[in-house]
């Protein structure tokens, strides 16, 4: 058997803890050069620690997988980065864990977060574009009531200017009706519609 088997053999058998921490700096050092043999021991040693502190923070299994994953990736990645004045290799890859375990569990409440504020905001645009249509259509139906209480000189009058846009002269002209007498027509007719509508309405000259 070669000496990066019989490492990797002697690191799944020794319990986390102090007495393991030697083989996985060196390990972890080997890693740095580019040893690949070293990065499947290291896997070995490190990756159920790494799960389980994971689904510690994570609490969920998918997702503490997926952190154990881009965890044990970024050491391969980043094993040169490693200083052992600073603790151990056990150590350093723990703490890369729960860093990423933290910024995972932000992340899904972020998201959370996001959807809520889209899902409420979707639904309040939708209630309120339900009820602006709710509103104009009753105010038409109200409008076409009371226009139906005009006398038939009136309500052609007002049909023409306010909902044909033509000013008092151009009803006038459609008519073949003197001005003045177009300008009374609507005056009465718009003084029957507020009051039918009860709101007011401002009649111009």
């Amino acid at each position: 058997m070669s000496g990066d088997g019989e490492q990797a053999r002697r690191l799944r058998s020794v319990p986390s803890g102090a007495a393991g921490r030697p083989d996985a700096d060196e390990l972890l050092h080997r890693v740095a050069r580019g040893d690949e043999a070293a990065f499947a021991a290291l896997y070995d040693a490190v990756a159920g620690r790494v799960l389980g502190l994971a689904r510690r923070v994570v609490r969920d299994p998918a997702l503490a997988e997926e952190v154990t994953q881009e965890v044990l990736v970024e050491v391969w990645r980043t094993a040169g980065r490693f200083e052992p004045r600073r603790g151990s290799a056990s150590a350093w890859i723990l703490t890369m864990t729960h860093r990423r375990a933290v910024d995972r569990v932000r992340a899904e409440q972020a998201h959370t977060d996001r959807m809520q504020r889209a899902a409420a905001r979707d639904s309040h645009v939708s209630y309120d574009e339900v009820q602006e249509e709710v509103a104009a259509r009753l105010e038409r139906e109200q409008v076409r009531r009371c226009l139906g209480r005009l006398t038939p000189v009136q309500r052609e009058a007002v049909t023409l200017a306010y909902y044909g846009g033509h000013t008092y002269r151009e009803v006038a002209e459609h008519l073949a009706t003197p001005l003045p007498t177009v300008k009374t027509r609507m005056r009465d007719g718009l003084i029957r519609m507020r009051d039918c509508l009860g709101v007011s309405l401002e009649a111009g000259a």
